[in-house]
């Protein structure tokens, strides 16, 4: 299975992630398929960007998105 969600980078306290595509087995940080966005909570309000065609061309292949990315993509307007 195939999963959007988010990956952390940055420093302690300071999180920034990125929204990628991976299989559902693969560690949090670990191996993925596709980096697909960013997202910086540390900002108000919160900015994130995400390439629009690779989200919907995932989601098309049966990506499922996680809690959290899912409500990035529906406040950015991408739905399935």
């Amino acid at each position: 299975m195939v999963k959007i969600r988010l990956t952390r980078i940055g420093k302690k306290k300071a999180p920034l992630y990125r929204i990628i595509v991976a299989d559902a087995r693969s560690p949090r940080d670990g191996k993925f398929i596709e980096e697909i966005g960013t997202y910086d909570p540390n900002q108000d309000p919160s900015v994130y960007k995400i390439d629009e065609e690779k989200a919907k061309k995932w989601l098309a292949n049966g990506a499922q998105p996680t809690a959290e990315v899912a409500k990035l993509l529906k406040i950015a307007g991408i739905t399935k």
